[in-house]
């Protein structure tokens, strides 16, 4: 039995991907980010960066006593590796699926998610890091598309753990649609995705756990949010 410790985000989505592509039991302990749940204690212990997705194993392969991994990159890895699921055995196969998956985690994310947050949630709008960040962001699309030009997944033809890392965060915004017309190779990438029975399993979660998911924020969950230090 794996906890997850999961709020319906990107990051959040990429776990219950590989969850229910892999077939793994487990159970959901809703960390509502807008009330601070992230903050408690309980939560601290396995997750000491405040951030979720977090997941403890409850069946580790050494049999040892529960194992707890905090970061969606390292945990997509864990389980990749405990199920022998979606991470390549051979190792060029093996070396390229975590290129892809540590580029997403040190550059499609946070750029995408600097993106989202001083077009969507910013009190002022900034031109310079609004144009920065949608800038960056179009370009790692490019780098994507080109990417997928000549190969059906970001490792290859295997979908892998890479592309559920990436996934999430194409079109992450509602408000900021990703340019397909530009980038062919990315749609159909992400067409295929979304057409997978375990991904559309996967977000069906979201309005299960967080039933108030794309309502504005209040001035006391932007603090919680972004004003921490």
């Amino acid at each position: 039995m794996i906890d997850l410790y999961y709020w319906p985000t990107p990051n959040g989505h990429k776990v219950t991907l590989l969850l229910e592509e892999a077939g793994l039991e487990y159970r959901i302990h809703p960390v509502n980010i807008g009330s601070g749940d992230q903050f408690k204690p309980e939560f601290l212990a396995i997750s000491p960066n405040n951030k979720m997705p977090a997941i403890v194993d409850h069946a580790p392969a050494d049999g040892g006593a529960p194992q707890s991994v905090f970061e969606s990159g390292a945990i997509l890895l864990y389980l990749a590796e405990k199920t022998g699921q979606f991470l390549p055995s051979d190792p060029r196969g093996r070396v390229t699926t975590l290129e892809w998956l540590f580029w997403q985690m040190a550059g499609l994310g946070p750029m995408s998610g600097q993106m989202g947050h001083f077009n969507v949630y910013a009190p002022e709008k900034i031109p310079y890091a609004v144009e920065r960040y949608d800038n960056e962001v179009r370009r790692l699309h490019g780098v994507m598309d080109k990417r997928l030009a000549d190969h059906a997944f970001l490792a290859g033809d295997e979908y892998t753990i890479a592309d559920m890392a990436s996934y999430p965060w194409i079109g992450a915004y509602d408000k900021i649609p990703v340019d397909f017309a530009a980038f062919p190779n990315l749609k159909r990438w992400h067409d295929a995705i979304a057409a997978r029975p375990a991904t559309q399993r996967a977000y069906a979660l979201s309005k299960q756990v967080n039933p108030n998911a794309g309502k504005p924020m209040s001035e006391e969950e932007r603090k919680l949010l972004f004003g921490q230090r």
